[in-house]
């Protein structure tokens, strides 16, 4: 009888090196186009990643929307400076004004110009990008991180001097996406437990470490506090409102404020990952969560969301990429009902941000 020889000492394997083929034989089902129209109420076109599509022609833009039946493209990135706000309007809306909404945005670094005064000069200065055409306000995740005040103090997200800003927003009926926070792991040590590991080394600029950054509780919870104590004003939570990770905690925050809403974009990883929970999340809350990508708007992006949010099909890849952008994981689709993927398509945005009744 032969003799098989096995090496029980194998080379050390890197981590990069690792990219397992699963043997699992499951369904693959191609959804090219949604089964309602969509509106993309969270992404961005000037941004690096994001196609640069300020220097491209709108006509091929409007050539994806159309393949995919996206109606409307919330732009978020008027909020980077007042320059890119005009440069937007002129560029996307002037060329096809019901396609495109673009907001606008503060500019922290004028704290330390304006002093004391600044949470009304910003609050002015949203009334002017109102009146030139932005039709929403942006907070970026710098608020409750590295913006500091005229003194030198980091600025909590829910420090009541800002108040002025979001009372300006309610006012004007402008909605405001806000991100003030990113996944968990992010502000978790970068260690062998980190399940982010991969990301946050490519990306150590995203690493929120605490100290000396606040701890992710200190940042959402500001979130919430801001949230309740503006009811007049529509707040929505980028990426499930930056807490995917605890649909618990987001729905806890939707059932005490009704001025809240959470969108999904860049978070089908973390969604796809807990279906069961994320299912009933959804038909749950149906009536305030919105469509988003947070990706370049390429041919490939929208056909994983259809998927992701119409399908069954089991441990499916959500990206392109070799490594999995947020995490070694698949994800599972949710098999949502009609009448809850014509809401979160479609009919939450047009509520919340075209200003549309339903009806």
């Amino acid at each position: 009888m032969a003799v098989i020889h096995r090496d029980t000492e194998a080379p050390p394997l890197l981590l990069t090196d690792f990219k397992p083929k699963s043997k699992l034989v499951t369904r693959e089902t191609v959804v090219e186009r949604p089964r309602f129209p969509v509106i993309d109420a969270h992404n961005h076109l000037s941004l690096e990643g994001f196609g640069g599509w300020d220097k491209r022609p709108v006509s091929e833009l409007l050539d994806i929307f159309d393949r995919a039946d996206v109606r409307v493209y919330v732009d978020l990135d008027g909020g980077w400076g007042e320059d890119i706000l005009e440069s937007h309007l002129d560029h996307f809306k002037s060329a096809a004004p019901e396609r495109f909404r673009v907001f606008g945005g503060v500019d922290w670094t004028k704290w330390e110009e304006q002093g004391d005064r600044f949470p009304e000069w910003a609050a002015n200065r949203l009334r002017k990008q109102a009146e030139r055409g932005a039709e929403g306000l942006k907070i970026w995740k710098m608020l409750g991180l590295t913006v500091h005040d005229h003194k030198g103090h980091l600025v909590a997200v829910d420090d009541a001097r800002l108040d002025p800003i979001w009372a300006v927003a309610g006012e004007l009926k402008l909605p405001v996406t806000i991100h003030i926070a990113d996944p968990v792991a992010f502000f978790d040590p970068v260690d062998g437990n980190n399940e982010r590991w991969e990301e946050l080394h490519d990306h150590v600029d995203w690493q929120f470490p605490s100290p000396p950054f606040p701890s992710f509780r200190t940042v959402v919870d500001g979130l919430a506090n801001v949230v309740a104590r503006h009811p007049e004003t529509t707040f929505v939570g980028a990426h499930l409102g930056c807490y995917a990770e605890n649909l618990q905690w987001v729905g806890d925050v939707l059932d005490r404020c009704p001025n809240f809403y959470v969108d999904i974009s860049e978070r089908i990883g973390e969604l796809g990952r807990q279906p069961y929970t994320a299912r009933r999340f959804f038909l749950k809350y149906a009536d305030r969560i919105l469509f988003g990508t947070d990706r370049a708007p390429e041919e490939y992006i929208y056909p994983t969301y259809y998927r992701f949010l119409e399908t069954d099909d089991e441990y499916f890849d959500y990206g392109i990429e070799e490594i999995p952008r947020q995490g070694r994981w698949r994800i599972c689709g949710l098999y949502l009902p009609d009448d809850v993927l014509e809401k979160v398509y479609y009919r939450n945005a047009a509520r919340v941000m075209l200003g549309q009744t339903d009806g």
